[in-house]
């Protein structure tokens, strides 16, 4: 029987060697963190290689991304349908081995890692869905809903400011099945982090309400078992164990050192670590004793057979709450659910409001039917009106709610609703000001990249909001969502866009959805029934001319009222005038050619946008011979109708420039 070091030693010859191969990598924390690992894997975790998606497996996140040849060595080593071929090919194109670990290509990849804390926010979220997920289906004598989350994490993974936010959150929320290992290995691609990284980390984790386990010897495998017991006996807590490592643990000149981080450690480095190691084997070979010791493939079978038999005994004695849980996981709508009834009736209802309001009225109707709905704002709640009739909080000592109160962390809000998108069982929202996704944008940006659904509800969408001024008013923040691949973005200018684009968003599962709302009063708008169900396209004639148009005027948002005002007195002075609303530029984008050409004929180049945004966006749909109406400077502070005239989003000045406009020859 291999002995552990030979275990893990496994892990550390397969890192380097495909870090060397590759002449490209991170050898350092898979060689540093080998033994943490071997006895996580080995003797903790819960997974079945053979079925990576096992709704009661624990997770496993190296939030420490550019350490992946550590989760791939793992996942090859236990038996996951990942090759040693595929670990020959590191960082090669189409090779499900990238440089980072990336979700969906590689089974047992939990999540996207690489930018840095955000993979412990990811655990966090998943910790925060299973605990909820346990409290709405556990019952007594019948546990479906019980498994930990694990998750790595290095020095810039704590130094990262979201780090502060997710752990804070983590520690409020008691989520006792998040242990965290923390590889204290001193070392950044800098150097030595204590020049400037000199925090208390322990301190600091029992500060925010954790369960610390400091000073573990990261490379004896007696110790990390112990702190392992330790941390689960804390259920009440989330836990941190501090685990005191070498990077590069055994290259004899270079672990413990900046050199093993970020490069090959080199062909004689590494035939010296063979030999400091113990490792006579060729480049990628493993022997098959070792293989032997690691393979969980009939352990995860067993602990998964054993899960299967408790939950078919919970469906005796639980139906309806089987059928339930089966389909959440399954990540299915309900088939009850009224979401393009609710565009109807919002169109039917005709009434004049904010969009953000409209949006509070769709989750009053879609909330009840929908127990998979798990919302949150950060802060802000009465404002972006996200908290709807049946909302009921989760509290540490009770988490059997569905909306939580994120706090002033945008940032970890986005991220913690990547973890529990990734987890399942749950359709997850969150909300904030428009100019505040700026602190959030690479979580939307994973989001998009993971093809992760999740709701975002941004408010007070432009200058509209008025007297805050400029710190708070969206000028470029649209661009940046629409230039953002697989992110669908809406900005919709009544009640009835604003029922499509939650319509939308909740049956759209392969990436996320930004609602784009207005803290202004918006008309509602007339159409017909062609017209309502041409929302869903993107972009639609909302009011068209007799014959051929001369001018297009296109808007979205509050700004399509504007130009139907505009085109009303343009009709008066014998110009026909179509009108152009255009909720998601993603989703008219994504129409065929023939629709396109209908909405927006290109032999009609008088074009006009108008939105309360950053101008720059809109020239690829008006054309060189078009006009944008929009924001070319940062706004002001003073009462919105104020601002729109200021800024020219004015029936005159609309008008003004399509008289222009349609004057050149």
């Amino acid at each position: 029987m291999p002995s552990r070091f030979e275990l893990a030693n496994a892990i550390r010859a397969l890192s380097m060697d495909a870090v060397q191969k590759a002449k490209s990598g991170h050898p350092g924390a898979p060689m540093g963190m080998a033994d943490i690992a071997e006895v996580l894997w080995n003797d903790n975790l819960k997974h079945n290689p053979e079925d990576p998606k096992w709704p009661d497996r624990d997770r496993f996140v190296l939030s420490n991304g550019h350490g992946s040849m550590l989760l791939y060595s793992l996942l090859h080593l236990s038996g996951y349908d990942l090759s040693l071929e595929q670990l020959r090919n590191f960082r090669q194109l189409h090779s499900p081995t990238a440089g980072h670990p990336e979700y969906g290509y590689a089974p047992g990849i939990e999540t996207t890692t690489g930018p840095l804390g955000q993979g412990l926010a990811n655990a966090v979220g998943m910790a925060m869905a299973e605990k909820t997920l346990g409290a709405q289906f556990n019952r007594p004598g019948h546990s479906i809903v019980d498994h930990h989350t694990w998750c790595f994490v290095g020095d810039g993974c704590l130094m990262e400011g979201i780090s502060h936010e997710v752990a804070s959150f983590a520690g409020t929320q008691q989520l006792g099945k998040l242990i965290t290992f923390y590889d204290d290995n001193g070392i950044s691609i800098d150097g030595e982090v204590d020049g400037w990284f000199t925090d208390d980390t322990a301190k600091r984790f029992e500060a925010y309400g954790w369960h610390v386990v400091p000073n573990v010897d990261g490379h004896k495998p007696d110790e990390i078992q112990a702190a392992i017991e330790l941390a689960k006996q804390n259920s009440d807590k989330p836990s941190l164990i501090i685990c005191k490592t070498i990077i590069g643990f055994g290259a004899p000149n270079k672990q413990g050192k900046e050199e093993a981080h970020g490069a090959p450690l080199g062909d004689d480095e590494v035939a010296a670590a063979r030999k400091q190691l113990d490792w006579p084997h060729a480049p990628f070979h493993i022997p098959e004793p070792i293989y032997s010791a690691w393979d969980a493939r009939d352990a995860g079978k067993n602990r998964q057979q054993a899960w299967e038999e408790r939950f078919s005994r919970y469906a005796e004695a639980f139906p309806s709450e089987a059928r339930e849980f089966k389909r959440r996981i399954k990540g299915q709508l309900p088939t009850e659910l009224s979401s393009e009834a609710l565009v109807q009736q919002a169109q039917e209802k005709g009434e004049n409001i904010a969009s953000r309001k409209a949006s509070l009225a769709a989750l009053n109707t879609l909330g009840p039917q929908m127990p998979e709905l798990l919302g949150g704002s950060a802060d802000l709640a009465p404002s972006n009106l996200t908290f709807w009739n049946g909302a009921k909080a989760i509290t540490p000592d009770d988490a059997s709610g569905n909306y939580l109160h994120y706090g002033v962390r945008e940032f970890g809000m986005g991220a913690i609703m990547n973890g529990i998108a990734l987890h399942g069982g749950f359709v997850t929202y969150g909300a904030t000001f428009l100019i505040f996704m700026e602190y959030m944008r690479n979580a939307v940006r994973m989001a998009s990249l993971m093809g992760q659904q999740a709701i975002y509800v941004f408010t007070h969408d432009s200058i509209g909001l008025g007297e805050d001024g400029p710190t708070h008013q969206p000028i470029e923040q649209l661009t940046s969502l629409r230039t953002t691949p697989n992110l669908c973005t809406w900005r919709p200018c009544d009640a009835a866009e604003t029922a499509a684009s939650w319509d939308a968003a909740l049956k759209r599962h392969s990436g996320p959805s930004a609602l784009v709302l207005s803290r202004q009063n918006l008309p509602h708008q007339t159409r017909s029934t062609t017209q309502l169900a041409d929302i869903q396209r993107g972009g639609y004639v909302l009011k068209d001319s007799d014959g051929t148009p001369e001018l297009i005027l296109i808007a979205t948002g509050s700004e399509v009222a504007l130009a139907m005002d505009a085109a009303a007195e343009l009709d008066s002075a014998g110009h026909a005038v179509r009108v152009v609303s255009m909720p998601s530029t993603y989703r008219f984008n994504g129409q065929d050619t023939e629709y396109r050409e209908r909405v927006l004929p290109s032999h009609v180049t008088k074009r006009i946008a108008i939105e309360a945004g950053h101008a720059d966006y809109w020239y690829k749909y008006v054309g060189l011979g078009g006009r944008v109406i929009g924001m070319t400077t940062y706004g002001e502070s003073a009462p919105a109708g104020d601002l729109f005239k200021h800024f020219g989003f004015t029936v005159d000045n609309v008008v003004k420039q399509a008289s222009e406009l349609l004057s050149q020859h």
